[in-house]
């Protein structure tokens, strides 16, 4: 671990936390509509939860396994960064019951009502009641805990009611779980939307759950597990069924140790001590929350209000637009005589949707191949894969198994398409394939030719209309065989294939960034570097960002979230500036542009500069060679660059603070949006039909 490195890094941890504190300001800002403030909220929450299911869990894990081994990036070790971030948890707890709070007291004028049960009115309580003894009680299977009772398994992430019992003088627990098939909300009856949260109605009649017991210190409380299940870790001699190793990860991360025990109400000295011996957890590790622990609901709340209201509340609706630069008709053909760049969420997936879709159907297309990581439930994009292998396509789908949280959704989908004739290959073993890359190979007056789509988000087409993320597809021919040589390296299971053009991790991508700076660092403070990623953790990455810096390089780093480099250092990192912007739209994509006029060399692709991702992952970025789209490109980081009302900017103390807001204000998501709206497709150019085309037609008929 280097010394000097420690006076320009902080530990990646506690800059996540401050990433998410900057989405709860998002809830904070009355500029933002009310029920989007509430899903800031809810962001905040689920982001919060993951964090303490994937890193705080590793790092409990580190503690047993290697607890003197330090961060390189502060010295830390895995306990005194938990230490840290419990520390540094517990007032945003506060901050956020808060805001909660407040936005739901703002929400009440416009009938929204998240009722406590002393707050509904007598012809609500009755109502209540009724519903419970109903629907609800019929349904519980609540329990105690005594000798004959041993204290049960809790789900993660679930809720459970909780009570001390009393009966002939004997103390018990008694534990309820809240119904995963119920749905999170009571909606009472009424014009308004007047609603009790389902874990206060059953807290509220503990008395008919448990009729024949005295019932005290009633709460409610869910726990959070460690989900950091690795499969590259797991023993392989299970199965040699990836798809069945896969379903066993997902088995055993439900049933992983505690890290996190969050209650309403406070719990008395003797109950915080009995949960922590059940759960092996410290004190430290209990937070209280006045606000709900789930608020997934909050969502379907949003989409059901009478459309006055939503005016009201919400964004004002925005769909993702046709292309300015894509004509109807024929993508194909549109993208042979031209590259294409699209910019999702503010332009629609569908052009790209509707490649696939014609390739599947078109007579010259020989194979079709894609790595998968991330899909929707529902997929267009796997109905056309499976259309295209049912027409006699070659198909190959390299999909990931091991996408944390979607891994279900994906052994799903290889089932599909396996099914349909596809062939489906899994990646590496310790190696996650997290490339966005598609080539379709067809055949051309007798030459084989490519078109090939390289993408910084996944293939998911509904995060295509929340995430910012850049699409090319091009006809190169260059960089279509090496996405073929890609392809054919990645079901060789080759991870040292070479490329002229595409860069790709493990072996290329880092090493090809890093020879970018260098050649920049040569310039002195001639020099220009400035990349947009979600994160930066790599050591190495961070080293060259600080030797450009001390050259005089200009270094503008725009990070949505983890970055372990404090930018403005004295004699580190004088030349860098950070900024992060979190608005409306999740921005997602990464780009590496160094120098500038003819000179300037833009890549987009999958990595960002993380350590997991340049040395553990298969990453893929693809230089932009057409000069529109480095101009499209271009203008798309001075807006960003130029953004005064959603940036953040990072100072050499960590912390984050708004830039000085002055004319004119801009909103870099709402000039893309404004953008997308005025944008104009070009017309589409008829199909000039060669004399022999013309012929084959007429002998077909």
């Amino acid at each position: 671990m280097s010394k000097e490195l420690l006076n320009y890094t902080q530990n990646r941890e506690l800059s996540w936390l401050k990433f998410n504190q900057r989405v709860l300001e998002e809830a904070q800002d009355e500029s933002v509509p009310l029920l989007e403030r509430m899903k800031f909220v809810a962001i905040f929450t689920s982001n919060l939860d993951e964090f303490f299911m994937i890193r705080v869990g590793s790092l409990y894990d580190m503690v047993h396994t290697d607890a003197k081994a330090k961060d390189s990036r502060s010295g830390m070790t895995a306990q005194e960064q938990i230490h840290a971030i419990l520390t540094e948890v517990a007032p945003l707890y506060k901050e956020r019951d808060k805001t909660y709070a407040e936005i739901k007291k703002e929400l009440h004028p416009y009938g929204v009502c998240g009722l406590d049960y002393k707050e509904l009115e007598s012809q609500e309580k009755k109502y209540v009641k009724f519903y419970f003894k109903d629907q609800i009680l019929p349904i519980l299977s609540p329990q105690i805990v005594d000798a004959n009772h041993p204290f049960p398994h809790l789900l993660n992430k679930e809720l459970y009611v909780t009570a001390s019992l009393k009966m002939d003088n004997k103390s018990m627990m008694g534990i309820v779980p809240v119904p995963q098939f119920v749905s999170d909300i009571l909606c009472l009856p009424g014009h308004d939307i007047r609603y009790i949260r389902m874990e206060k109605v059953i807290l509220e009649h503990l008395n008919l759950v448990f009729p024949k017991y005295e019932v005290s210190e009633a709460n409610y409380i869910c726990v959070t597990r460690n989900a950091d299940v690795s499969p590259d870790d797991e023993a392989l001699e299970v199965t040699d069924d990836f798809r069945y190793l896969m379903q066993q990860t997902i088995h055993k991360r439900r049933r992983m140790a505690v890290v996190r025990l969050e209650t309403a109400n406070k719990l008395s000295e003797e109950t915080q001590k009995y949960f922590c011996e059940k759960f092996e957890i410290e004190p430290n590790q209990i937070f209280r929350t006045k606000m709900p622990m789930k608020l997934d609901y909050i969502f379907g709340i949003s989409g059901n209000l009478p459309e006055a209201m939503k005016r009201s509340l919400t964004y004002t609706p925005f769909s993702p637009q046709n292309s300015g630069h894509v004509a109807a008709g024929n993508v194909m053909r549109q993208i042979k005589k031209k590259d294409i760049l699209l910019f999702y969420p503010y332009e629609s997936m569908d052009p790209f949707l509707r490649l696939i879709k014609e390739a599947s159907v078109n007579p010259d297309v020989m194979t079709i191949k894609i790595t998968i990581y991330r899909l929707a439930k529902k997929a267009r994009l796997v109905e056309y894969l499976c259309a295209a292998a049912e027409n006699g396509k070659e198909v190959t789908v390299l999909i990931e198994l091991r996408a944390r949280f979607d891994e279900q959704n994906n052994i799903d989908w290889s089932e599909r398409l396996e099914e349909a004739g596809c062939r489906v290959i899994y990646g590496f073993d310790g190696y996650k394939v997290h490339s966005k890359i598609c080539l379709i190979t067809y055949r051309s007056r007798g030459e084989i030719q490519y078109i090939t789509q390289i993408g910084t988000g996944n293939y998911n087409e509904k995060t295509a209309a929340m995430y910012t993320d850049l699409s090319l597809m091009t006809a190169n021919t260059a960089i279509g065989k090496d996405a073929a040589e890609f392809f054919k390296n990645m079901s060789i299971g080759n991870l040292a294939g070479q490329y002229d053009y595409l860069i790709v991790s493990p072996t290329s991508l880092k090493q090809k960034i890093l020879y970018l700076m260098d050649e920049e660092i040569k310039k002195g403070s001639n020099g220009r570097i400035i990349m947009k990623m979600n994160s930066v953790t790599d050591v190495d990455f961070i080293q060259k960002v600080s030797e450009a810096s001390r050259s005089g390089v200009k270094v503008d780093l725009i990070v949505r979230g983890i970055c372990c480099i404090l930018p403005g250092v004295t004699g580190y990192t004088d030349n860098v500036r950070v900024m992060s912007v979190v608005g409306r739209y999740l921005e997602h994509p990464r780009i590496f542009s160094f120098g500038s006029g003819n000179d300037q060399k833009i890549y987009i692709g999958s990595a960002d500069m993380m350590t997991r991702n340049t040395e553990k992952r298969v990453e893929v970025a693809a230089p932009i060679l057409d000069q529109d789209i480095r101009r499209q490109i271009n203008h798309y980081l001075k807006v960003m660059l130029s953004d005064n009302v959603k940036a953040r900017v990072l100072g050499s103390d960590g912390k984050y603070r708004r830039k000085e807001q002055k004319e004119p204000y801009i909103d870099s998501q709402n000039v893309f949006m404004q953008e997308a709206l005025q944008a104009k497709p070009p017309q589409e150019v008829p199909e000039k039909i060669g004399l022999l085309k013309r012929i084959g037609r007429i002998f077909s008929r």
